[in-house]
């Protein structure tokens, strides 16, 4: 089955059309800047296409992905869509065939990702326009995590915030950490439930997810995708006297908190360099002093992060590495691996995997799961 994947977040469309059955990718692009100076980019096969597009917003962004799909021949045969969806709130635990009920909980918890759902609303809204004919398939980042248990998920905050506005903890990536839990069964000839795991995926966004025999059991992502690690412009965890202290001494409201927490923290705030570890590896051998310290504390707060999942394992095989970070750094694996010397990894203790993650062809393989 030929299936169009998109993944829409507030100002982009990043769009791939998988074969089920080669498991690979045809065409793969984007449209970012939407409503602003709207940039259009892809490839196909060892041709690339670079231009600048009208696409105001998500349904002239799609309108773009359309045309370029007939101009180079690739709408034929596409079977459905497939949509990343990040918040699927505690309703969904797998992918789903979007109708009315499904948009309406998707809508319901945008107040939960509000960064996140509504341009995933939006990207359905501009999918059904453009490609009318095809079916619509929901996969939801927080949906693999739906297994936690309830010890892991609340927090320690009254009860009646749980029980009357579903504030506990998600996580998120779980499209990768899914994928990347049954790809390393693959590899090693085991079956998931034979798998005691630590996935750590590590890009823009990090997240670690604790997966017990193929479920996961705990994670670092919570009620948003901003605790547990620092990430590339997100602060990860942080004391939240913090927000406390910078509402009553410095008056920040809703909007200047979410700026600076989601935009302006992370591996960008601590370098004040850039939020892309590439160009602070870069630096920092120039000997940038504020690269090197924003990567040593990325570093030591994944290991941290990795570390306190062990108590959700009853032992553990693997750690894995994943993301692209994860995957293509070894002078950060490295640096994360040295402060965690106590469990011994390679040295008689659990091994060390790095994983490529391919979320875009877990989203198709649902996307034909689900019509089947």
């Amino acid at each position: 089955m030929r299936v169009l994947v998109l993944n829409c977040g507030s100002s982009s469309v990043k769009f791939a059309v998988i074969d089920t059955r080669s498991e690979e990718s045809s065409v793969s692009g984007s449209v970012e800047e939407i409503g602003t100076s709207a940039r259009f980019k892809a490839k196909k096969g060892g041709e690339s296409f670079k231009r600048s597009v009208d696409a105001v917003n998500h349904s002239g962004a799609l309108a773009v992905v359309n045309s370029f799909l007939k101009e180079v021949g690739e709408d034929k045969g596409i079977a459905a869509v497939g949509h990343r969806v990040v918040h699927g709130g505690e309703k969904f635990s797998k992918s789903v065939l979007i109708d009315d009920d499904v948009l309406k909980t998707i809508e319901e918890c945008a107040v939960l990702a509000p960064l996140h759902n509504p341009p995933n609303l939006q990207g359905i809204a501009a999918a059904k326009k453009n490609f009318p004919e095809l079916a619509q398939v929901a996969v939801f980042d927080t949906a693999f995590h739906r297994s936690m248990p309830q010890h892991a998920y609340l927090y320690g905050i009254p009860y009646w915030l749980y029980d009357e506005y579903k504030i506990r903890r998600y996580g998120f990536h779980g499209t990768s950490h899914r994928f990347v839990t049954k790809k390393t069964a693959e590899i090693l000839k085991k079956k998931p439930e034979d798998l005691c795991l630590i996935i750590a995926h590590l890009g823009n966004g990090c997240s670690a997810t604790a997966v017990k025999f193929g479920e996961s059991m705990d994670t670092t992502l919570g009620l948003t995708p901003l605790e547990g690690m620092v990430m590339g412009t997100r602060c990860g965890s942080i004391d939240p006297g913090i927000i406390l202290h910078l509402t009553k001494t410095l008056s920040y409201d809703y909007e200047k908190l979410n700026k600076l927490l989601n935009k302006e923290s992370g591996l960008l705030g601590l370098s004040k360099i850039s939020s892309d570890m590439r160009v602070l590896l870069e630096n920092a051998d120039r000997g940038e002093e504020r690269a090197k310290i924003a990567i040593e504390v990325f570093c030591y707060r994944a290991a941290k992060e990795i570390a306190s999942l062990m108590p959700a394992l009853p032992r553990l095989d693997n750690l894995v590495f994943t993301g692209g970070i994860g995957e293509n750094s070894e002078s950060v694996r490295e640096k994360i691996l040295s402060h965690l010397k106590i469990f011994k990894f390679g040295e008689g203790g659990p091994q060390v995997m790095v994983v490529p993650t391919n979320e875009e062809l877990l989203i198709a393989m649902d996307t034909e799961a689900v019509l089947k």
